[in-house]
């Protein structure tokens, strides 16, 4: 699993190791991966009152009888789905009244503002995360600065501190700080409970250590650092299902999108927080050799 796990790591480190789009929102020659990244998706349930709404990329949503929580938006493009994946699960999409985020790039934030727009709810993220929906531009301080799709600026957005539990009705999520990828990354952890059995259910955050050519790790250990405190984080989270931005990066959740069943299992988060130690530490070694 964990040889996997490295394999998804690097193809997709290699799809976004060059430019999508300049900063100044001029397109480069074209988004690779953006017609797999929103490929169409039948959603479903993943356990209990937790659902999968994204396409190609993730989204997920958790419901209660007051209201549910959706994180991550996906691509601009993707919004028109996500909102249909919520209405074919039986839900309106009045029901959303907190939108979360795991990462404020184009392919994780850019449907946030007319999933914002159409439900009503609330964005909740980190602070520099909020600063870039906001504004719709990543600043320089991101290692892919330069080499992002500007995105729709985001309306009504607060700021939430780390360790933060986000509440609606009887949903609890915590927000849990695991930058490196963007300094704004965020985790997210909640239960899922259905025929009185409760899992403990992660959205671990992007952990690839990915930049436009020029970018080097090894000159920012601050970076680094961020990494190291973020995959320890994940790691040490009550974790039986672990969930992703990329699904990919999510072998249970790799799984049921191929129509197999969810198996819990409590080393998912470990498995996840290991294979992206590797690859941050592979791109380390690789700026030494001078790749």
């Amino acid at each position: 699993m964990k040889n996997r796990f490295l394999i998804a790591l690097i193809s997709l480190t290699w799809a976004l190791a060059s430019p999508v789009w300049a900063q100044n929102g001029e397109p480069t020659p074209d988004c690779k991966m953006c017609g797999t990244w929103n490929a169409p998706q039948k959603p479903f349930r993943i356990f209990g009152n937790t659902y999968y709404v994204g396409v190609g990329l993730g989204s997920v949503l958790i419901t209660s009888d007051q209201g549910a929580i959706l994180i991550d938006g996906a691509l601009n493009e993707s919004a028109p789905m996500i909102a249909g994946h919520i209405q074919a699960l039986g839900f309106k999409l009045s029901d959303v009244k907190v939108i979360l985020n795991s990462h404020a790039h184009y392919d994780h934030a850019g449907g946030l503002s007319q999933l914002q727009r159409i439900t009503g709810a609330r964005v909740l993220a980190s602070p520099w995360s909020a600063g870039v929906l906001k504004s719709g531009h990543n600043p320089s301080d991101d290692p892919q600065f330069g080499a992002l799709a500007p995105i729709a600026p985001v309306a009504n957005v607060s700021e939430l501190h780390d360790g933060e539990v986000v509440r609606i009705g009887a949903l609890a999520l915590t927000a849990h700080f695991t930058p490196g990828h963007t300094p704004g990354g965020t985790s997210w952890s909640w239960q899922s409970c259905e025929s009185g059995k409760c899992l403990n259910m992660v959205y671990a955050d992007s952990q690839t250590a990915v930049s436009p050519k020029g970018y080097r790790y090894s000159d920012h250990p601050d970076v680094v650092q961020n990494f190291a405190k973020g995959q320890a984080v994940i790691a040490g989270l009550p974790c039986d299902v672990q969930l992703a931005p990329h699904p990919e990066f999510s072998p249970q959740l790799t799984g049921m999108l191929k129509g197999g069943a969810l198996t819990p299992d409590a080393n998912a988060c470990h498995v996840f927080a290991d294979a992206a130690r590797i690859g941050v530490a592979k791109r380390l070694a690789d700026e030494k050799a001078g790749n």
